[in-house]
């Protein structure tokens, strides 16, 4: 087991006080202004900004705030300007990361992401140094008592989903990037809530860590997910239940 459905977990808990610190609206306009500006204001002909708009309907976000993001994103409203960017590196124990980005000023983000995997017990790698450890795809992180195993299956398996693996507490589907959104919202249609749904990227090897390491590497992927300009975090931990649970209760 990864540990990756128990982090998402541990974060679906915290999620509030993200929300409070005002972290989840600023990462989702900027989404919502990048994907309007690749692909037009009209999420019935743009898929990303479609994904972009449910998760701020998820989060509680005011119509208003969509629509002047959307309206920024297309050049209808004065708005910063931001670029993508893939950062990769290392944790404790060689843990592999990968992150995509959203910064109105590169220099300033490069600069905070090395100092957070520095004093995290990691380091900010080169271009391509863990990108072939990663695959794109999608991971839905679903709690068990939400739906029961065959239910979910019925759904998920006939709305094109890859696989679903049991990880303790928690049920994960994964599936391929064009038919995330299909399988979402199929198991969405039935009722079924959702703890965490990333359409990104998965680990093609996992890297074991224990103890203080482990410890280290999700304070590292939780500082790194904190900040403003990150979009996703991808890593490879292997991390038991047990570390993860003294986590997060420390």
């Amino acid at each position: 087991m990864s540990g990756h459905s128990k982090w998402a977990s541990i974060k679906h808990k915290k999620g509030a006080a993200d929300a409070k610190r005002g972290k989840v609206f600023t990462k989702i306009i900027r989404e919502i202004a990048v994907a309007a500006r690749a692909g037009g204001g009209e999420p019935d002909k743009n898929p990303r900004l479609r994904k972009a708009i449910q998760d701020a309907k998820n989060a509680n976000m005011p119509a208003d705030n969509i629509k002047r993001a959307i309206q920024k994103g297309t050049g209808q409203l004065e708005g910063v300007s931001y670029e993508e960017a893939i950062f990769e590196g290392y944790g404790p124990g060689g843990v592999a990361i990968y992150l995509t980005v959203l910064t109105d000023n590169r220099n300033r983000t490069v600069s905070e992401i090395r100092h957070i995997f520095t004093k995290n017990g990691g380091q900010i790698g080169t271009q391509g140094c863990v990108a072939f450890r990663f695959k794109r795809g999608g991971t839905i992180d679903i709690e068990k008592a939400a739906v029961a195993e065959e239910k979910l299956m019925e759904i998920a398996l006939n709305a094109g989903a890859e696989d679903i693996t049991d990880e303790g507490d928690m049920w994960e589907v994964i599936t391929s990037p064009d038919k995330f959104d299909a399988v979402l919202e199929a198991i969405k249609k039935e009722g079924v809530e959702i703890v965490e749904a990333t359409n990104g990227y998965i680990p093609e090897d996992y890297t074991k860590v224990e103890g203080k390491q482990a410890h280290q590497t999700l304070k590292l992927v939780e500082e790194l997910e904190d900040h403003d300009d990150v979009q996703t975090v991808a890593s490879n931990f292997d991390i038991s239940p047990e570390d993860l649970a003294s986590y997060e209760s420390s």
